[in-house]
Order: C-alpha cells, then sequence, then structure tokens
C-alpha cells in the first residue's frame, strides 16, 4: 500500500516487469530476464548501472514474480550480523515451505572483502538468490569469487525517450501519481527536465513532484513551467566520481580526443572535468604523459608547452588556470602526431626483458684506470666531432643487438627532417 507521504519516485515505481520502462535489452521479449522469469529460475545478478536506471525496482519485480521472500538492503547500513540473521531465516524458510529468499544489497561495491566472502557459501548453495546493485565497475569493486557466482547485468542510462513516457504517466495517474493534480507540463519545462535528467528517473520525479507542489492552480489545473522546473531542479550536478569509473570514463575520453586530433571534443571532455571538480593538476600531468607518447618529435614544442601548462596550474590555480589547460589542450589536439618514440622504448624494453644483462662493448666503456685501459676499455672508440658531419659509424649496441632498429621516426611533422637526416647519416 502505498503511503501520500512516499515521495512519487516511491509511489511510481513499477509493481510487473509489463510496467517497467526502458532497459530493452534485459526486459523486451526474449531477453535474458523476461526467460529467467517466464523459467522460473533466477540466479545471483549483479545490476550495474548509472543511478536512476532501475536497478533496486528490477530486483523487487524479481522477487514479486517469483514469488520469492525479498530482502533489501543498502550495503552502507547493515553487516554481516544482519546478513548472519537473514541466512538463518532463509534457510529455515526454504526447508519449511520451499521458498526462496532474494537478498538485494544496494550500493554493494561499498562493502569490503570479509563482508563480501561471507556471502559466498550460501549463494554457492542456494540458501539465499543475491541480487547486488551498484553505480561502481563491478570487476574493480567486487571480489573474483563473489563475481564468478553471479551474472552481471549492464543497465543502460535511461534515454530522453524512456524519461518523457516516465513523466507521462507521473501527471496521469491518478492513484499514484500526480493525476489528481491536472497537471501539464510545457514544451520548454519538458526540455529542460529532459536535458538535466542524466537518465536518473529518480531525479525526474522528485524535480517533477516539487514543481506541481510550486505551481499555483488555475481553474483546477496547473500548468508547470520553465521557471518551476528550473526551481525544482536546483543546482544540477554531473554524474562524476574522482575515484570511481566516470573519472577513468572521462579521462579516457579526453586522451582519446587529444591522440584523434578533435580539439573540440578534448575542450568539452576538459570543461566536464573541471565542471565536475577534476584536480586540474591531474589533468596537466596526463597532457605531459599525452605529449611525448603520442606527439613526440613530430613537434618538439609540445612537451615543453604541456610542462609549461602544469606550472601554471600550479603557479595560477582555478578558475583561471582552466585557460592554461584549454590552451594546451587545443594545441595538443590540434599539433601532428607520432608514437614512434613510444614505440621505440616498448621495443627496446623487450629486448631488454629477453636479453637481461649484454655486456656494454668495449669501446664504449670509460677508460677509468690505466688497468681499464690495458684490458681494451675504450679501444677503437671514434670520436664523432673529429670527424665531417659530427658523425661516424660505429657500433653502440650489445653484440646480440647489432643492427637492431628501435626508434622508427615516422613522415609527420617535425619527424619528418629527423627521419630525413637520419636516412642521409646512414646512407639509405
Amino acid at each position: 500500500m502505498n503511503s501520500p507521504h512516499q515521495p512519487l519516485a516511491d509511489r511510481l515505481r513499477p509493481q510487473k516487469i509489463g510496467e517497467f520502462v526502458g532497459q530493452k535489452h534485459l526486459v523486451g521479449r526474449g531477453k535474458i530476464i523476461a526467460t529467467l522469469l517466464r523459467q522460473d529460475k533466477i540466479p545471483s545478478l549483479i545490476f550495474w548501472g548509472p543511478p536512476g536506471s532501475g536497478k533496486t525496482t528490477l530486483a523487487k519485480i524479481i522477487a514479486s514474480e517469483t514469488k520469492s521472500h525479498f530482502e533489501f538492503y543498502s550495503a552502507v547500513e547493515v553487516g554481516v550480523n544482519e546478513i548472519k540473521k537473514v541466512v538463518q531465516e532463509s534457510k529455515g524458510r526454504l526447508e519449511e515451505t520451499g521458498q526462496r529468499t532474494i537478498l538485494c544489497i544496494d550500493e554493494i561495491h561499498r562493502w569490503n572483502k570479509a563482508q563480501q566472502a561471507y556471502l559466498l557459501p550460501h549463494v554457492e548453495d542456494g540458501t539465499i538468490i543475491l541480487i547486488g546493485a551498484t553505480t561502481e565497475n563491478p570487476s574493480f569493486e567486487l571480489i573474483g569469487p563473489l563475481l564468478s557466482r553471479s551474472k552481471v547485468l549492464t543497465l543502460d542510462r535511461l534515454d530522453e525517450r524512456d524519461i518523457a513516457e516516465i513523466v507521462t504517466r507521473a501527471l496521469k495517474d491518478g492513484q499514484k501519481g500526480l493525476g489528481e493534480y491536472k497537471a501539464t507540463i510545457n514544451k520548454e519545462a519538458l526540455k529542460l527536465l529532459l536535458e538535466a535528467s542524466n537518465g536518473d528517473a529518480r531525479t525526474v520525479l522528485n524535480a517533477l513532484e516539487i514543481a506541481t507542489n510550486l505551481t499555483k492552480p488555475k481553474q483546477g489545473k496547473r500548468l508547470i513551467t520553465l521557471e518551476k522546473i528550473t526551481q525544482a531542479l536546483g543546482s544540477k550536478k554531473l554524474l562524476y566520481d574522482k575515484t570511481g569509473e566516470e573519472h577513468y570514463n572521462t579521462i579516457s575520453a579526453f586522451i582519446k580526443s587529444l591522440r584523434g586530433s578533435d580539439a573540440d571534443a578534448a575542450v568539452y571532455w576538459l570543461a566536464r572535468m573541471l565542471e565536475a571538480g577534476e584536480d586540474p593538476e591531474f589533468i596537466a600531468r596526463r597532457m605531459v604523459i599525452l605529449a611525448s607518447e603520442d606527439i613526440g618529435n613530430a613537434d618538439p614544442k609540445a612537451l615543453p608547452l604541456a610542462v609549461a601548462a602544469f606550472d601554471a596550474v600550479r603557479f595560477v590555480g582555478l578558475p583561471e588556470a582552466a585557460l592554461n589547460l584549454a590552451h594546451a589542450a587545443t594545441y595538443l589536439a590540434t599539433t601532428p602526431k607520432s608514437n614512434a618514440s613510444y614505440m621505440a622504448l616498448k621495443r627496446a624494453k623487450a629486448d631488454v626483458k629477453s636479453t637481461l644483462n649484454e655486456p656494454v662493448p668495449l669501446h664504449l666503456r670509460n677508460p677509468v684506470t690505466d688497468l681499464m685501459k690495458g684490458v681494451g676499455y675504450g679501444k677503437g672508440y671514434k670520436y664523432a666531432h673529429e670527424f665531417p658531419g659530427g658523425f661516424v659509424k660505429q657500433q653502440f649496441l650489445p653484440d646480440k643487438l647489432k643492427g637492431r632498429k628501435y626508434y622508427e621516426p615516422k613522415n609527420i611533422g617535425y619527424e619528418r627532417y629527423i627521419k630525413e637526416h637520419l636516412e642521409k647519416l646512414h646512407g639509405k
């Protein structure tokens, strides 16, 4: 029974799979959840998805449609002692009536390894069916044995059509929704609501309920305007966690945009990170790395510019340092690219590991003492500046690696001139 004091998002929560909005890849006809429900064979599941995408709702629907006993806990509010009680009751229930128990742990990523490990034998023997809900990547946050005993299902962020359908339902439903207010929403207000949702149905419904209450009725009806939705939304927040999945996803998009020479995308991801409160020095450090890894000698000015941007961030600080970061990002995105230096190091490291301690050729060793000189240290070494052009051919690699090529400059940017110079020196 819904209470009038419950938030709209809770009152409107779907009770059956047919009422569920979104996640068609999971709940659509013939898809995995629909199939498991039809077969009544629900394994332990991990729902991974953004806030408001329906993780908890799906867990409750599964429990209802399989006629299982349902226990719901937030990981931040429950420990092993409470779960031990659930396990004991589950065993008794299973033995006496055959009814299974679904244990839903919201934010399961917040449990430590010991807490997660406690569930293993009870999941394995079927005492409980675990449904864990998480916004964080399970590969990083959950222990391997628990993952191997569960099926991970990824929920997508709800798209604008899904959110619009939820809004329509909320406004029309006279029992659980806002139908009694005879409320409508104008196009501008709906557009803002959809754009600000971040695919989060709960955020949308909370804002819609507040906006409805803020709107004065006229002739028994309420028209929700842009102003009321703006007030209800308050300060919009970006979905971002500086230590979690979105942190890594966003910096990855930024670096790949720089590497792919898309200055517009690079500036967008930069702005996203700054708006969400990312550490500007972290962004600057990543650009310093990229300057050598992805640009290198194609533009020798890239590295000093990236380092200058890092220094500027420390010297100036936000918010003005955002200009320094944008300056560097647009330069790095638009300058010629080469990973030749990176690949040279990679090839050389592979040979170092495979050959280990190859001796330095005698002619390259410095004869510091007479004894060293007597056994051949430095013998035959050719001093480059004594030859025309400051160059003379001689062996610099260990004997086993003689002739190896690691650095292969590309015909791009300044590296084109390096390539031509090396070819001239070596007679190619």
